[in-house]
């Protein structure tokens, strides 16, 4: 198995999809020995590749509140873990960030997973992650159905939709993902970081 450290360097120095990236490689992930929590999320967006910093935006303070963290505990990488399901900014399609690109998780997560063998809770964001991180139980027929089943994985893996402005909608519309999921969240996100 290969160390966490040398593989760190490994996935930052990656350009396996260069030639498919409009703005560049720039993988962006943390991670160290001992994380309790990995984030498990699609792909960085354009502020992110900007500042090279995980969840740098709106959608990482949302992420924030739905976790009960302040950003210093989010942004130790010995406690909280983040692998997007790419390392690096696809691009813009016509309705929103292109999907992750494919080659990352292919080459790296497996063994980045291997590397944390820490981890007591994951938070799965989005469709590209909860495909990755259900793949051989029968899959859900929409991420709503999916996050609503939210016991099923609890306490170790968490469905939740992205928590992007965009979906502002969808939380709108199922007032039952605040008043029920995310105080359970809470909960054992607390309980995961020894709190």
């Amino acid at each position: 198995m290969t160390e966490l450290p040398a593989l760190l360097r490994d996935v930052r120095a990656c350009t396996l999809c260069a030639d498919s990236l409009p703005h560049g490689p720039r993988p962006v992930l943390q991670a160290a020995a001992g994380a309790r929590i990995l984030v498990a999320g699609q792909a960085p967006g354009r502020k992110v590749h900007a500042s090279g910093i995980p969840f740098d935006d709106a959608s990482g303070e949302r992420l924030r509140d739905w976790m009960g963290v302040d950003r210093d505990t989010f942004y130790d990488a010995g406690r909280v873990a983040i692998l997007p399901m790419g390392f690096c900014y696809p691009g813009t399609g016509r309705s929103g960030d292109l999907p992750p690109r494919p080659e990352c998780a292919a080459r790296w997560r497996q063994p980045l997973l291997d590397a944390l063998p820490g981890i007591a809770l994951t938070i799965v964001l989005g469709a590209h992650a909860l495909a990755w991180h259900r793949r051989g139980a029968a899959p859900a027929a929409s991420l709503t159905d999916a996050v609503r089943d939210w016991r099923q994985g609890a306490p170790r893996l968490w469905l939740l939709p992205h928590p992007s402005p965009r979906n502002n909608g969808w939380l709108k519309h199922n007032p039952w993902f605040a008043a029920e999921v995310l105080p359970a969240l809470r909960h054992h996100v607390a309980e995961a970081l020894g709190r």
